[in-house]
Order: C-alpha cells, then structure tokens, then sequence
C-alpha cells in the first residue's frame, strides 16, 4: 500500500518534484549519495534525465519508481537495482550473488596493463583472480585485444555474471577455487596475475554498511585479518609465473604495508604500490624473480 500510494504522489509530480520526493525517501532511509541514486532510479524508468524532462511520469513508470525506491531505501545496492554497470568504458552485468565493480577497482586494472605493456610480449597468459564480473579481466583484454585472458571464480552465482559479461569477447570463465586452482597449472608459463581477493577483515564483516552486507560474503570475507587470499595465493601462484611475470593486487587501504610484506617473504620482487584516483592505496604489485621493473 505504501508503494501504492508514492506510485499515485509520483505520477502528478512534475519530474524535478518526484526527483526531490525520491531524494527525501533515500535521505531518510541513511543511503549515501541520495541525490545521486534519486536520479539514477529516475532515468532508469523513464530514460530521461529528470532535469531536462518537463511531463509527470506516466503511471507504469511511476509505479516502478516507487518500487525501486522502496527497494533502495531497503539498502538494496544500486547497481543490483539497474542490473548493470559501467566499468572503465564498459558495461557490466551485475546483481545478487556477485561483487559490484567499483570505480576504485579501475587503477588496479591500469597497472595491469600498463605492466604488461612494458613486458612486451605479443600474446600474454593473464590470470584474473576471485574475477566475480570478471572487471579486471575484461579491461585487461579491452585495453589489449591479444592477451589471452581466463577469469576465475568458485560462486556458481558469480559465475553466471562471470559467464554473461564475457560472451563474445575472448576471455575465458573458469569455475575453480582459487586456493588449489594454482595445481592444475604449468610452471612458469602465466604473464601476468592480477587479483581483487576478500579482503575484509572479521571486524569489519561484523560492521557492514547495509549495502554491502547484500553482497556476497564470499567476495568480501578475507579471514580474521583479512590477509588469507594474499598470503595463500603470493605462497601458491609464484611458481606459475614466469620470470619476469607480475602480479597485481587491489588491497583495502590500510593494508599495503601487510601485503608488500607478504609478497616479500614469498620471494617475490620490485614490489610497490599506487593509490587510486580518491588517493587511497589501492594496487599492489610484484614480480617473480629476475624480473623486477618500475612502473611508470
């Protein structure tokens, strides 16, 4: 009845009223970035955007506002709300079950690149990791169409994201655990490993914003420091790169100091780190031995 009765208040709106209506509901719910969402949810029903349309919403659209609103007030994330979303200068499918891709995730796929730009083979092995959407791999083929990319997941709902996102575009989706994975491959022949592993530690699992508490515990959930994927995975995957090769990292923003230390006890070399474009840490990277390099 509620839904009911804002669908009726929306459709005798003017666009800029409903989108302010919208705003407040959001505002009073505690989601972050109101105005925001308010006008994504808008334009997601109506292809419009509120500021520029001059007619109340037809009720469909209007009813569906409502909805979406209500669903957003319910801290349901955004992007699971549109069904997609942009990464780098690509779209995403996305929704329950799978990580959202988020905007800080892009500067660990630039040094991916960038890395395997200064290594200058023709056709790279690149492994991405934990892949959920499949983000990091997807920009990494985006960016160079002759790298040979397979994107790993374990979560049977991921992977069915995993699986859309990357029809039709080459890279690969490979349902493993990343934890034994390393066992089924050859030594010294992957170019590159980049990884957004869980990473969250047990405090902060315990004290989730509602929105991510909707995502799935196994993308966030890095053990009691939230260290287990970075140590098990520079112990297991050094041997799988070849001399030269690299690995890349995304890391929370209080963990570069931990995970350069975990790369350095597993022998990995030239490690350092960059922060993304909100100037938290955010990739760090290291290569096998016999290969250390700067990025740029």
């Amino acid at each position: 009845m509620v839904t009911q009765e804002l669908a009726r208040q929306l459709a005798a709106l003017t666009p800029r009223a409903a989108l302010r209506a919208v705003q407040t509901i959001l505002e009073q719910a505690g989601c972050p970035d109101a105005d925001f969402d308010a006008r994504e949810l808008y334009r997601m029903v109506s292809g419009r955007d509120p500021r520029l349309a001059d007619a109340p919403l037809p009720a469909p659209q209007a009813e569906r506002l409502a909805e979406l609103t209500a669903r957003r007030a319910d801290r349901e994330p955004l992007q699971y709300l549109a069904g997609e979303w942009d990464f780098l200068d690509f779209t995403l499918r996305v929704g329950p079950g799978v990580l959202c891709p988020r905007a800080d995730s892009e500067v660990v796929c630039e040094t991916a690149v960038d890395l395997l730009r200064q290594a200058g083979r023709p056709d790279p092995l690149v492994l991405d990791l934990c892949a959920g959407t499949g983000c990091l791999g997807l920009g990494v083929r985006r960016f160079l169409p002759q790298a040979r990319v397979f994107c790993v997941e374990k979560s049977p709902a991921a992977l069915r994201y995993l699986l859309a996102n990357t029809a039709g575009t080459g890279v690969a989706a490979v349902e493993a655990d990343v934890l034994t994975y390393w066992q089924t491959l050859p030594p010294a022949t992957v170019d590159l490993i980049l990884c957004n592993p869980p990473y969250l530690t047990a405090a902060e699992m315990a004290d989730l914003m509602p929105e991510t508490a909707r995502e799935p515990a196994m993308a966030l959930d890095g053990g009691t420091d939230g260290l287990d994927f970075y140590r098990a995975i520079a112990a297991n995957y050094r041997q799988t790169v070849r001399p030269g090769g690299s690995l890349v990292f995304e890391i929370g923003c209080a963990q570069r100091r931990a995970v350069k230390t975990i790369l350095a006890d597993n022998g990995w070399t030239g490690i350092d780190s960059r922060r993304d474009y909100g100037g938290n840490d955010r990739a760090v990277w290291a290569f096998c031995p016999d290969g250390a390099r700067k990025t740029s």
